[in-house]
């Protein structure tokens, strides 16, 4: 993975580590996509949607690690009954609301704390995806918010995708 398009600083705005962060994905995505696609059409078969937690296990995680390593911390305590994936997207910050069964979008939310734990911001991360077969049809993208309250960010999730 090409880490060095993942270089954060701990004075970055919500908007610098969005940019950071599409980089790196707009880097690597496919070729994890196509190193895993024959295990995660095969695995598609018998656990369905949960193939892509596996893709996103393996292309996420470095994000939240820069991140972090940067002073940053895009965690929340977690409840029993969470279920998380890429180490860091929790099912509960979620919405799926969009698109036709072939090309799904659900959209996960961080809120990004600086290393006062004072909130930045929230980065959405939004998945396209296929409810038929193992499809990614294109690549993941970052979005960044200022806000960092709950209600305030699924109104601009639903602004971003209704009008979008």
């Amino acid at each position: 993975m090409k880490k060095e398009f993942l270089i954060f600083q701990p004075d970055m705005a919500i908007e610098e580590i969005r940019e950071v962060a599409n980089r790196y994905i707009e880097s690597e995505w496919r070729s994890i996509y196509e190193s895993m696609h024959e295990q995660l059409t095969a695995a598609f078969v018998e656990i369905e949607d949960a193939a892509y937690g596996l893709y996103l296990d393996q292309l996420i995680p470095p994000i939240f690690e820069q991140l972090e390593d940067a002073g940053f911390s895009a965690m929340e305590n977690l409840e029993e009954d969470d279920f998380v994936i890429a180490k860091r997207l929790i099912f509960r910050n979620s919405l799926e609301k969009w698109g036709a069964e072939h090309n799904r979008s659900r959209i996960f939310w961080n809120v990004i704390h600086d290393k006062q734990g004072n909130p930045i911001g929230t980065i959405l991360t939004e998945i396209p995806h296929s409810h038929l077969k193992f499809d990614i049809p294109s690549a993941p993208v970052i979005y960044s918010l200022r806000e960092s309250l709950k209600e305030r960010i699924v109104q601009e999730i639903r602004l971003i995708k209704e009008s979008g």
